[in-house]
């Protein structure tokens, strides 16, 4: 009696905490769709693990009338999660080397009035980067799919020695979500890029690269303030940009294209149509970060 007792009580408290959980995840779910937070995505995803944990024990318990204690059913439940996860991270993966999605998108001018979306976190931006002078340069824009459209807008300092790169990513949520690239020239070739995209690339960087990204950096202001700091531990003298930025960025794309390709993270165009983009180097680099960024908010090192 005092076993079967337990173990009712048991299940009533993991009912509960069930319950909240799932409360608590529906209420995170509906929040990220107005707000398209990173930081919010991964408190999704443990919460995901953590209610596929109690509901395999619930099942397995009231359904199936298991006799196993509930500690092991729990313990199943969170190792199991990762494999069923990880089958369908490989199986998005290979769908997008088989897609029409560009990795690397042509941009070209936006003259359609819309780069700037109309929301008041956007526009206290807006009104912050005129507060620390930086000046709008050009407004550009890329085709992705299924008529979605990467917006970018592109500011440079007083100086022209810092470009910042605002970039409004578009969700399935009808919404959109705002990364941050700071970038800057040294006089001895070397392009120093500090960004807070939160999507997985796992290929390569041109060797003149030193690329630092902090997806857990919502905050442009913040993300600006460590670019400074990586500046200010360098003793060469910066180099003005000069270049339109869509020469400049549509460049950047050809360069880190052809890297990866010569460093087998792309297959080369002639083998897209039959294989994919991604070669199995190159779609294990992106499941990995994947999984970091979605559970943790850690990229590669680059």
């Amino acid at each position: 009696m005092d076993l079967a007792a337990d173990t009712m009580h048991a299940l009533d408290a993991l009912v509960v905490i069930s319950g909240g959980l799932l409360g608590l995840y529906a209420g995170l779910t509906y929040l990220q769709q107005s707000l398209a937070s990173p930081v919010l995505t991964i408190l999704c995803h443990w919460l995901r693990w953590t209610l596929f944990a109690c509901f395999l024990t619930l099942a397995a318990k009231v359904i199936f009338d298991s006799e196993s204690p509930e500690w092991l059913w729990l313990a199943t439940g969170f190792l199991l999660w990762p494999m069923l996860e990880t089958m369908y991270t490989w199986l998005a993966i290979r769908a997008l080397s088989h897609s029409t999605l560009p990795l690397f998108p042509s941009f070209k001018i936006n003259r359609e009035g819309d780069a700037w979306p109309n929301q008041s976190r956007f526009i206290s931006l807006r009104e912050w980067l005129r507060e620390e002078k930086f000046q709008h340069v050009q407004s550009l824009k890329a085709d992705l799919v299924d008529g979605q459209i990467l917006r970018v807008s592109v500011f440079n300092d007083a100086e022209a020695n810092i470009r910042l790169q605002v970039m409004f990513l578009p969700q399935r949520t009808g919404n959109v979500s705002l990364c941050a690239v700071f970038s800057s020239l040294t006089q001895s070739g070397t392009r120093l890029v500090t960004d807070n995209i939160y999507l997985p690339f796992g290929g390569f960087y041109p060797e003149n690269w030193e690329v630092e990204r902090h997806p857990w950096i919502r905050s442009t202001e913040a993300l600006m303030c460590r670019h400074l700091k990586r500046l200010a531990g360098r003793p060469e003298h910066l180099t003005p940009f000069i270049d339109e930025p869509i020469n400049d960025l549509n460049q950047q794309q050809k360069v880190i294209e052809r890297t990866n390709t010569e460093l087998g993270f792309l297959l080369p165009r002639s083998q897209h149509e039959e294989h994919g983009i991604l070669t199995w180097e190159g779609r294990y680099r992106v499941w990995k970060e994947a999984w970091l960024l979605s559970y943790f908010g850690l990229p590669r090192r680059y």
